[in-house]
């Protein structure tokens, strides 16, 4: 015997089920956690420590230390928010944009840190030998284009106040960049941050979300080029003298 729903109604929490980038992302960003966990060490080798880059020539450092985190709650929270906003913009934007995006900012996010590590100022002498660990640079361009492209939608600040999402980017934008300006020991920290949100908002104004085509744009212009011509060559004229060119027939 068929059975009916008694309600048409669907109740989900957040945005829904994980998308595939999202969800590889969170359980890479885990196991890390776990292997840091049994392994401390790992943190020195993977962790962004600006002088370990210069010096050693430790590379890697800047794409490999969003994966790691200094504790539960900071890969919760990072993982949480990479849940909210990500899926959603993985589901507008597509897998292959949405992975190239992750990585653009979270890789900027860690060479805006290694550039603020070499100024020549007090907190940048005190960080240039400390360890950034975390996803929140991609974290935060993840952010940034979530009220970029939903500027409406209502986010609850600290999960009490209902705010728009481009107010939201605006508040944690001030903060990130008062933070990174200060003489305070995680300042660096808050240099990622902003590196994250300003790196994001140049490659989405720079990239126009995937509809840059060098090659579609040329076969674009060139068929209207044609269209053009085409549309001189068969323009029918009536008849009077052969230059009134504005009684045009098409």
């Amino acid at each position: 015997m068929r059975r009916y729903p008694t309600s048409g109604l669907s109740y989900s929490i957040g945005p829904g089920p994980l998308s595939p980038a999202v969800k590889i992302l969170i359980i890479a960003n885990a196991a890390m956690f776990v292997a840091t966990a049994l392994v401390p060490s790992l943190s020195l080798l993977f962790g962004l420590r600006p002088e370990a880059v210069v010096s050693t020539g430790f590379v890697w450092q800047p794409v490999t230390y969003m994966f790691l985190h200094a504790g539960v709650f900071h890969l919760l929270f990072n993982m949480l928010a990479l849940w909210m906003f990500g899926v959603e913009l993985e589901r507008m934007w597509g897998t292959p944009f949405f992975v190239r995006y992750y990585a653009v900012t979270g890789v900027g996010a860690g060479l805006v840190t290694l550039a603020v590590a070499l100024l020549p100022f007090d907190f940048a002498a005190h960080t240039y030998y400390a360890v950034t660990v975390g996803a929140s640079g991609a974290i935060y361009g993840l952010l940034l284009a979530y009220g970029l492209y939903f500027p409406h939608r209502p986010i609850y600040l600290y999960f009490l106040f209902q705010i728009p999402a481009r107010v939201f980017v605006m508040i944690i934008g001030a903060v990130a960049f008062l933070s990174s300006i200060s003489a305070q020991g995680n300042g660096l920290a808050h240099a990622a941050h902003l590196g994250g949100l300003v790196i994001g908002y140049l490659y989405l104004k720079g990239k126009r979300v995937g509809r840059i085509n060098p090659m579609a744009e040329l076969k674009y212009r060139y068929l209207k080029w044609k269209i053009g011509r085409m549309r001189k060559r068969f323009d029918v004229y009536p008849g009077g003298r052969s230059d009134d060119r504005d009684q045009r027939v098409h």
